[in-house]
């Protein structure tokens, strides 16, 4: 009985198979399992031979190459043959414009502007040597928290034989964008958790344009050459890798005129942080002095600003900076510190510095850098007008009509005046007469400090006076 029914049973399936429908939809399953089967095995072994054979590098828009990278795509190139000028055409362009307002007085019309077409996003190639370099610039859908800009990436893609061509192009590309900025000096400051340049690298401020009293800059200037020149003396001594100034005096003296310089003279930039910033923590002070920008003078201005968090909470709410004494302590000098690296903190109330603030290995060197002094009117009077007045008669005269005044700490007779002025109002004076030497002296008068009320009349020879008292 039992063999009947398999019997039946298997005259059933053969019976079955013997469908033509049903033998055509299991040969057309089994088609395209097969096919399946192989487009899966050729995407794997394409993927292989892929990793195999070619190289991708991935440069982030945060990482510092991005900018280069983009301007040394945009170098107009011209490659011998039809097939590699067409296939290196970059067809897809972004553009940044910058404007500068060198129109003559009276002259109307707008500023003028210069365009700097880049790559825009998409696919492009491009011909590094003998290889071809495919590169891809994608936007994300997201963003930085802390900017609001979103993310990009550029992808360069050639093959493996070709690898050592990205080193070649990263050298050029470095070597382009240190010729763009040479000459300049890139101010930094932090926004957010992150240092980003301040605008446009701007140009170099010379050294000599700074007139300090006599021997106050070189004595800060043979420091700092001092401590670069000495790093593995510091290794080896176990001894961190760091120097501080503190500059003290009044405003207008020329703190912040020198440490721009000097960053020129350096070549350094400057990374600017504001203590009295809003949002500006103890956590994100320390962090943001341990990711300095390399080659960077450090510049804490009005250090005297991180104690005003000491006093009563506002109307609004604020209660000053955030910053607390024991956290800027921690951030100069603390377990979790920087290394490798200058600041320098300025400060016109250096009474209001704790004295732990100002103690060494914190403030390594402390300057003074007062009123103006005979000596820096001199200079100056030499830098504005020492073309015209070869003899030196007129600053014979202007340094007599500024001791007549009692402007340099003391009167003709000996006795203190109790009167001073600052480099900065000596300056405003001489770009108010920038061609009439008489004029500056027949002004000098202007220089001595004054309070103006809301309600006072000030003349057009006084202008100057105003701003700079």
């Amino acid at each position: 009985m039992e063999s009947l029914q398999t019997t039946s049973s298997f005259l059933s399936l053969n019976a079955l198979f013997d469908n033509p429908l049903f033998a055509g939809g299991i040969g057309l399953a089994s088609l395209g399992a097969a096919a399946a089967f192989a487009r899966k095995g050729a995407i794997v072994a394409l993927g292989a031979v892929r990793r195999r054979l070619l190289v991708n590098v991935e440069i982030s828009k945060q990482d510092p190459a991005y900018p280069w990278i983009l301007a040394w795509l945009s170098q107009p190139r011209e490659h011998p043959g039809y097939i590699a000028s067409r296939i290196t055409r970059i067809h897809n362009l972004s553009v940044t414009t910058t404007t500068t307002n060198t129109r003559g007085h009276g002259t109307s019309g707008p500023v003028n502007a210069s365009f700097f077409l880049q790559p825009g996003y998409g696919r492009h190639i491009v011909k590094f040597g003998n290889a071809y370099i495919s590169v891809n610039r994608e936007k994300h859908s997201t963003a930085n928290m802390n900017t609001g800009e979103p993310h990009e990436i550029v992808q360069l893609t050639t093959l493996w034989a070709y690898r050592h061509a990205f080193e070649g192009i990263f050298a050029e590309a470095h070597k382009l964008a240190a010729k763009a900025n040479e000459g300049k000096t890139t101010v930094y400051s932090a926004r957010g958790m992150e240092w980003a340049p301040l605008g446009d690298s701007r140009k170099k401020r010379p050294i000599g344009s700074v007139i300090l009293d006599e021997g106050v800059k070189e004595s800060i200037v043979a420091d700092v050459n001092d401590f670069l020149s000495r790093h593995q003396w510091y290794v080896d001594r176990g001894i961190p890798y760091r120097r501080g100034y503190l500059l003290f005096g009044p405003p207008g003296s020329g703190k912040s005129s020198f440490i721009q310089a000097l960053a020129g003279e350096l070549d350094f930039g400057v990374a600017m942080i504001n203590l009295s910033e809003m949002g500006m923590t103890d956590d994100k002070l320390a962090y943001l002095l341990t990711k300095l920008p390399k080659r960077c003078l450090l510049l804490l201005e009005d250090a005297d600003a991180a104690f005003a968090n000491r006093r009563q909470r506002d109307v609004d709410g604020y209660s000053g900076a955030n910053v607390t004494f024991s956290g800027l302590l921690n951030a100069l000098d603390g377990v979790a510190a920087g290394e490798e690296r200058i600041a320098f903190l300025t400060t016109n109330h250096i009474d209001r510095l704790d004295p732990a603030l100002i103690r060494p290995g914190r403030v390594d060197m402390m300057l003074r850098i007062g009123e103006a002094t005979k000596y820096q009117a001199a200079e100056m009077w030499d830098r504005f007008y020492g073309d015209k007045d070869e003899e030196g008669m007129g600053k014979e005269r202007f340094l007599r009509r500024l001791e007549e005044l009692g402007l340099f700490g003391t009167n003709q007779d000996g006795t203190p005046s109790n009167r001073h002025t600052s480099t900065a109002a000596i300056q405003g004076l001489f770009l108010f007469n920038k061609i009439d030497m008489q004029g500056a002296i027949d002004m000098a008068e202007g220089l001595i400090p004054r309070t103006f009320e809301a309600s006072d009349d000030v003349t057009l020879g006084e202008k100057h006076t105003k701003l700079r008292s």
